[in-house]
C-alpha cells in the first residue's frame, strides 16, 4: 500500500510546530534515501530530485551576489511586470501586510525586482537573503516560492522543511508564475512570503488568481495599444497600393491592407530603423515609424538575388538570402534542409509526390510534404513558389555540402 500524500489543508490543520515537525521529517528520510512515513507533494518530491541531480547542499546557505542598484532599475523599466504592479498591489499587498507577509516580484531569470509589505517580516526576508536584486532560482536557494514556480511554471507553495535548504525552514512562501498573453512567454513569478505562523492554504489561490488578473490586465493593455495604431494607420493603409500593414514595436500586427493577416507576431529586427528592411515571409519592406510602432510597405519586386543553402554543418543547417534590401539568414531544422536541397538540385521544382519520394522515399507521403512546405512558407515565401514547389526563378541558388 502506497503512503499517503501530504496536502497544504492537512498541514495548515496541524499546530505549526507539529507540522514543521513532519515536514522535516520527511525531508531527512527522503536525503537519506529512506521511505518516508508521508509522501511530500508532487511539486516538492520534483523539485528536491532536481536539487539532489544538481548537488545543492541541503544545509548550507548559499547566496549569489546581489544585482547593482542601476541594473535592478534597468531591469523594472525594462519588464513588462511594472505594468501590472498596480494590480498586484491591489490584489496582494494588503492582504500580506495583515497576514505578517510580504510580497515579492521576481523576473524570468529569477531576480527579486520588487518586495514590499510588512516591515516586520521585511526585515526577517532581510535574514534570508530575500532582498532586492537577489537570485532565488532554485540553483542557488533550493526548493522555494519564486525559483521552484519558475522551474514547474505552476503555481507552488512551499512551507517550512519542503525548502531544501535548512535554513528557510522558518520560513513559508506561495508563488505563481506571471506569463505574457500573447505568446506564452515567461515574464516573471509573484510570491507571498512570511513566517511559519503565517501559513494559510489559501494562500496559494489568492496568488494565482491574483497573477492571472495581472495577465489579463497584460492582455486588455497590448489590445489598447493595438487599437490606439490601428486608429492611426487605418486612414494611411486605405490610401495605398499594394501589400501593407501597420505592427506594434514588437511586431504584432494592427492592420493590414492588400494581403491576409500574418498568422502571429511578425520577426522584427532588434532595432528597426527608417528605411529598407527584409522579413522573413514578407522579403524586403520599408519601414516607417507610427506612433506606437511601424508602417510596413512590402515590395511587390523580387527583391532577392542570391540564395545560399549551407549544409556543410549537417547539425547547423541555413539559408542565407541576400540582394538589394540586405542579407538575412535562417536556421534550418534537418528535414526543412532535405527540401531545400531537393529543391536546389531541381530547380524546375518538384509535385507534392515527387518531392515526397526525394525525400522520403514514398510518393505517398504527400500530406507530409504539404504540411512541411507550408512551414516553410511561412518563412521563406518569397523565395519559395508551388505549383510545382520550387525555388523563385529570379534566384540564384548556391547549394554548399560537406
Amino acid at each position: 500500500m502506497g503512503n499517503t500524500t501530504l496536502d497544504l489543508a492537512g498541514l495548515a490543520s496541524m499546530d505549526t510546530a507539529d507540522a514543521a515537525r513532519l515536514l522535516k521529517g520527511v525531508r531527512d528520510a527522503t536525503l537519506s534515501g529512506r521511505r518516508p512515513r508521508w509522501d511530500p507533494r508532487a511539486d516538492i518530491s520534483a523539485s528536491w530530485e532536481r536539487m539532489l541531480r544538481c548537488g545543492v547542499d541541503p544545509d548550507r546557505d548559499r547566496r549569489a551576489g546581489l544585482l547593482p542598484l542601476e541594473e535592478i532599475e534597468r531591469r523594472r523599466l525594462a519588464s513588462p511586470l511594472r505594468d501590472v504592479l498596480p494590480v498586484l498591489r491591489e490584489g496582494l499587498v494588503a492582504t500580506a501586510e495583515a497576514a505578517q507577509h510580504i510580497m515579492v516580484v521576481a523576473d524570468a531569470e529569477g531576480r527579486l525586482l520588487w518586495r514590499e509589505g510588512s516591515a516586520a517580516v521585511l526585515r526577517k526576508g532581510d535574514a534570508h537573503g530575500f532582498v532586492l536584486g537577489a537570485d532565488w532560482t532554485e540553483s542557488v536557494v533550493g526548493t522555494n516560492g519564486v525559483g521552484t514556480a519558475l522551474v514547474s511554471r505552476r503555481p507552488v507553495q512551499v512551507h517550512s522543511a519542503e525548502h531544501f535548504v535548512s535554513t528557510h525552514h522558518t520560513w513559508t512562501c506561495a508563488g505563481a508564475p506571471i506569463t505574457d498573453p500573447r505568446d506564452g512567454r515567461l515574464l516573471g513569478v509573484v510570491d507571498v512570503s512570511g513566517p511559519l505562523s503565517s501559513m494559510h492554504p489559501g494562500t496559494l489561490s489568492l496568488v494565482t488568481s491574483v497573477a492571472r488578473l495581472a495577465e489579463a490586465e497584460l492582455r486588455v493593455r497590448h489590445l489598447a495599444a493595438l487599437d490606439r495604431l490601428r486608429t492611426v494607420a487605418a486612414p494611411l493603409l486605405a490610401r495605398l497600393p499594394g501589400r501593407a500593414l501597420a505592427v506594434d514595436a514588437e511586431g504584432w500586427p494592427a492592420a493590414v491592407t492588400g494581403m491576409p493577416p500574418p498568422d502571429g507576431r511578425l520577426p522584427l529586427p532588434k532595432t528597426v530603423r527608417t528605411g529598407r528592411l527584409w522579413l522573413p515571409g514578407l522579403g524586403p519592406c520599408a519601414a516607417e515609424p507610427l506612433p506606437g510602432g511601424w508602417l510596413l510597405r512590402v515590395a511587390e519586386s523580387p527583391g532577392a538575388g542570391r540564395v545560399v543553402l549551407d549544409l556543410r554543418r549537417p547539425h547547423a543547417p541555413k539559408v542565407t538570402v541576400s540582394g538589394g534590401s540586405g542579407e538575412w539568414a535562417h536556421e534550418l531544422t534537418p528535414r526543412h534542409a532535405d527540401i531545400l536541397r531537393a529543391l536546389a538540385v531541381h530547380r524546375e521544382g518538384h509535385s507534392a509526390a515527387e518531392l515526397a519520394r526525394e525525400v522520403f522515399g514514398d510518393p505517398a507521403r504527400t500530406v507530409t510534404v504539404r504540411a512541411e512546405v507550408s512551414r516553410l512558407r511561412r518563412r521563406l515565401s518569397p523565395i519559395l513558389a508551388h505549383r510545382p514547389y520550387r525555388f523563385a526563378d529570379h534566384l540564384e541558388v548556391v547549394l554548399l555540402c560537406p
